[in-house]
């Protein structure tokens, strides 16, 4: 069956920003180069100019034009983090039960459910108790444990919450600060849980700093509207924390304790609108970037490691 006129436009569009993404504009590329706009303070820069006059941004190596391009690859999408996110999440999930089948562990419908555990993730990278993180100096573990989950179920409810609240909390933000938000309160939450003495992984404390950033959005904006979404953001969280403490339930309050507080500490300090002035794009890149080397340098940390002998 042939595709539909719009879905030929939507590939050919993802093929055009893929082309971008790596440099080319494809074999046999007849378009006139035009000037650039810079992805960080929207001045007009000139066809071949490298870097900003207006903001000093590199135009074709800095944070700001890399996520321009990504956002090219999802169309429209006014939040792409919230994508990647949950396509890394969902290809981690994947990884997970390949490694544990690949131990001899449990497989089949059971092991993709709920039975994701032990030794390789382990060595995939979920949090691990205070004591472990500060003898083997593995502090990446607080970031590449936010990528892992325990089964479907596990990964179900937490990509559910994302997908309500991360387009949202993007597109209030930005995407450079919201991935900065989602990286720094995810590995809080693992923070905590880790000075617990906990094994830990999830999204669920990243998603509860969503969830803490909100709460300070409430609270700085008055109306009634705000007050109702106060209500019931309270209330879920309350519920959730009454789950977590009973018994034969695996949820770790400590995770998202930590990771609501940092959340709605972030959410105090930003400002709750998206990056206006050039200099508030510039910070945002920074953050986002910083956020995105962070992670990048977790999962290379975590691949160096993977054969290291278990403890």
């Amino acid at each position: 069956m042939p595709l539909s006129w719009e879905w030929q436009r939507r590939i050919e569009r993802w093929k055009s920003s893929l082309r971008g993404l790596f440099g080319g504009s494809g074999a046999g590329s007849q378009s006139q180069p035009r000037p650039q706009i810079c992805p960080a303070c929207g001045a007009l820069a000139g066809i071949n100019t490298t870097k900003c006059y207006q903001c000093g941004t590199n135009l074709r190596f800095s944070t700001a034009a890399l996520s321009k391009k990504f956002a090219g690859v999802f169309g429209d999408n006014p939040a792409p983090v919230t994508t990647i996110f949950l396509v890394a999440n969902v290809l981690m999930l994947g990884v997970s039960f390949m490694a544990v089948t690949a131990a001899g562990g449990e497989s089949g419908i059971t092991a993709i459910l709920w039975g994701l555990g032990g030794a390789p993730q382990y060595r995939l990278g979920m949090s691990v108790p205070m004591q472990l993180l500060l003898v083997n100096g593995e502090w990446w573990r607080l970031v590449t444990a936010m990528f892992l989950h325990g089964g479907l179920i596990h990964i179900g409810f937490n990509m559910m919450a994302l997908m309500q609240l991360g387009p949202a909390i993007e597109e209030l933000y930005g995407s450079g600060r919201y991935l900065f938000l989602y990286t720094v309160t995810g590995a809080f939450g693992f923070l905590a849980s880790a000075f617990t003495g906990h094994l830990s992984l999830g999204a669920s404390g990243a998603i509860l700093g969503l969830v803490g950033a909100m709460l300070a959005v409430t609270n700085k904006r008055g109306g009634a509207s705000m007050r109702d979404l106060r209500s019931r953001l309270i209330s879920s969280v309350v519920l959730l924390f009454v789950l977590g403490f009973l018994p034969g339930i695996a949820i770790d309050n400590w995770a998202h304790g930590g990771g609501l507080v940092a959340g709605f500490l972030l959410g105090k300090i930003f400002a709750d609108h998206q990056p206006i002035s050039p200099s508030e794009r510039r910070n945002s890149a920074l953050l986002g970037g910083l956020a995105l080397l962070t992670i990048l340098g977790s999962f290379v940390l975590m691949i160096l490691h993977y054969r290291d002998p278990l403890p």
